[in-house]
């Protein structure tokens, strides 16, 4: 068995009317900021990541809260892996609205030296699998023939997918290419009412940045913690972005009330960039 499925106590059972997601990426950061938010909004969900005692700890800890959820450990650069979490959410809660491709890694260094192999990388588990996650989920909600029902496909990009940023060259190129890939969805994807968006998430104070930060002293020396707070320095805001943050505006995507917005990549970083 590729999944573990949690019911808390009070939950009801599935209605025709509850909202179903798959969220990759979802047993930390970001992602599980995300889940947490949908699940206070009435989805019911699959908990995706690559780790599988990481999402079997996260789902119960999801449950707990009295979400319905499901565990789904898996690499999300494989095709398979993404038909496999459609099936989940079809066989634990009988249909699919909301497919969120949120997993993502990051890649610190000079674009001169970057290897064939760590490109590759970065592309296969940052491109390759919003791709996949596109087809599984058209595929599905295509099955389902919803009528004029909108339903949701929504890919994680980045502010560094609207402006290259130095040193993070090739995670930038991945970003940019998810921008690209939304587009296009959107616009084939339209008239089968599924709608295509995208989320650009700024500073966010999770393990991501802390590696950013890291690396950066590495390559250019410093002190720990120095290029993560020269980056705060720079939000109009005046502090750090938080999960929930950008779950908030997930929310919305993943709503009735952004049925008539498709194709877009907005940036939710707390005033880093205004383009």
């Amino acid at each position: 068995m590729c999944c573990k499925r949690y019911l808390s106590k009070g939950v009801v059972s599935m209605s025709e009317e509850k909202r179903v997601a798959v969220i990759t990426g979802s047993s930390r950061g970001i992602g599980k900021g995300i889940a947490e938010q949908l699940g206070k909004d009435g989805y019911a969900m699959v908990i995706n990541g690559f780790n599988k005692d990481d999402v079997e700890k996260a789902t119960k800890e999801l449950a707990d809260k009295g979400y319905q959820v499901v565990a789904a450990a898996g690499d999300i650069s494989k095709k398979e892996t993404h038909e496999m979490l459609v099936k989940t959410a079809v066989e634990h809660f009988g249909r699919l609205d909301t497919y969120i491709n949120n997993a993502g890694i990051a890649h610190i260094g000079n674009l001169v030296d970057e290897s064939a192999e760590d490109f590759h990388k970065i592309f296969a588990t940052n491109v390759d699998s919003v791709l996949f996650g596109i087809q599984a989920a058209a595929a599905q909600f295509k099955k389902q023939n919803d009528g004029d029902k909108v339903r949701k496909i929504i890919n994680a990009s980045s502010i560094a997918g609207h402006i290259g940023y130095e040193l993070l060259g090739a995670y930038s190129a991945t970003k940019f290419a998810i921008r690209g890939l939304t587009q296009v969805a959107a616009k084939e994807l339209g008239r089968d009412h599924i709608t295509v968006n995208a989320y650009c998430p700024g500073i966010v104070g999770t393990d991501m940045w802390d590696y950013i930060d890291e690396k950066m002293v590495e390559i250019n020396g410093g002190q720990k913690g120095q290029y993560l707070k020269a980056a705060i320095d720079g939000i109009t805001m005046g502090r750090v972005e938080h999960p929930s943050d950008v779950a908030n505006y997930v929310s919305y995507l993943a709503s009735t009330k952004s049925d008539y917005m498709t194709g877009q990549a907005v940036q939710i970083d707390g005033g880093v960039q205004f383009i």
